[in-house]
């Protein structure tokens, strides 16, 4: 099949988005820089397909970047928005659905004894460090190279020269005295971990944590990795704060801490749990969550939080979920990582595939990374070769070796099967 060209429609808008918006994109990976193609327009998205303006059906991966676990635009989820939105928008005041939404999630996460709604991931993780900041009378905040907290100042650091040095910005415009509130140290590094503990006494708020690791790449905690961080911020009065924005409601429905059976002090949650729509949430113990205004000083508003039709889509989407429909998940996940390792194999390529539940990252290096150095010793060229020839063959990967690929409760053994059969041509080519 000929390499995908631009026509018409696709060119015209790029054009004139171009014209509009930095890199001509509202979110830099959809730029494509990084595969060497030019960006995709979508029009539309049904079950697991979207179609871009020139009418072309490509099968998703991307999947909205997390939060279509059950394929795009599902009817009950559909119903629900239309239904919230002909009550109005935004009215300024507690909405019922907000009390249902939180008390669903409430129930499938124990941990979070009580939450706030926020519209988007990265305000969940401003606030939930804010909380942790005070609550521990601490500044310094632990992270890990390769995981991504959003694009506040104190988390946007790259690592320094050694595991407890503090960090340096990792994007222009970040005050070097807010990026050394950072720490940011190697994943699956239990003596890392230590080691700063140790070179910072009574100075560690929290130490937030991507359970799984979903922006490097998919790369899992080795055994009793996360455990262990339990143990040590416990042991050094320290909050331990789950990222759960993408693997909440995604690994389970308690999320990766029902998964890895660990309990954090404070979660964070985004994508699956609005159905698609803007959102985020913070949440944990309830001492620690009453330190939140009006209750007490630590301040966070917000004029869309917990909009009705974000409430409508997510309750919608939890009330799917809730069908243990997890298991025929994993089993589908499951089967498209042995096809794609038994077509990379037979056509002699070394690639490692990295997947936790319905999370997976074909990797163009010959093992699994453990952290985000081998993640990023990946090949990008052969990747950026592989995600065009897919791509030519109807199948949308993320833009980037360095993204998780979403497997949605919609993909169903055709959609596999036609997956499997590109990237037998792909891998071979």
């Amino acid at each position: 099949m000929a390499p995908t060209e631009l026509r018409p429609a696709s060119s015209a808008l790029i054009e004139r988005a171009e014209g509009l918006f930095p890199g001509g994109v509202n979110s830099p990976v959809r730029a494509f820089r990084a595969v060497g193609r030019p960006p995709l327009v979508l029009e539309r998205g049904e079950g697991p397909h979207v179609w871009d303006v020139d009418g072309r059906r490509h099968i998703d991966y991307i999947g909205a970047w997390g939060p279509a676990i059950l394929g795009h635009a599902h009817p009950a989820v559909v119903e629900a928005v239309t239904r919230a939105s002909r009550n109005g928008f935004a009215l300024g005041a507690t909405n019922s659905l907000e009390i249902e939404l939180g008390e669903a999630i409430r129930r499938a996460m124990p941990s979070v004894e009580r939450l706030r709604f926020t519209s988007s991931g990265t305000e969940a993780v401003m606030s939930a460090i804010r909380v942790a900041r005070a609550a521990t009378g601490r500044d310094l905040i632990v992270k890990f190279a390769g995981a991504y907290h959003g694009h506040s100042d104190g988390l946007l650091v790259e690592a320094g020269s050694g595991i407890a040095t503090q960090a340096i910005a990792g994007s222009a415009g970040v005050p070097h005295a807010v990026a050394a509130t950072s720490i940011v140290l190697p994943f699956n590094d239990v003596d890392a971990v230590s080691a700063a503990f140790a070179a910072h006494p009574a100075e560690i708020a929290a130490v937030i944590v991507e359970p799984v690791i979903a922006n490097a790449g998919v790369v899992p905690p080795v055994p009793d990795y996360l455990q262990s961080l339990r143990a040590l911020t416990r042991a050094n009065g320290a909050l331990l704060l789950f990222d759960e924005v993408i693997t909440g409601f995604r690994l389970a429905l308690g999320g990766a801490q029902e998964r890895f059976g660990v309990t954090p002090d404070l979660t964070t949650l985004g994508k699956i749990i609005g159905g698609g729509m803007p959102i985020g949430a913070y949440g944990g113990r309830a001492d620690l969550m009453n330190l939140v205004a009006p209750a007490d000083p630590v301040y966070q508003a917000g004029t869309l939080s917990g909009h009705p039709l974000s409430m409508a889509a997510g309750i919608a989407t939890l009330e799917e979920l809730e069908a243990g429909r997890y298991a025929a998940l994993e089993a589908t996940a499951a089967a498209f990582e042995a096809g794609l390792a038994d077509a990379a194999t037979s056509a002699g390529r070394d690639v490692a595939i990295a997947r936790v539940g319905s999370l997976l990252t074909v990797f163009f290096r010959p093992t699994r990374p453990i952290d985000a150095t081998e993640a990023l010793a990946s090949d990008r060229e052969a990747y950026a070769r592989y995600f065009g020839s897919m791509l030519d063959q109807g199948i949308l990967l993320p833009p980037s070796q360095f993204e998780a690929w979403f497997v949605s409760m919609a993909h169903g053994p055709a959609e596999i099967a036609a997956t499997l059969e590109a990237a037998r041509t792909a891998f071979a080519a």
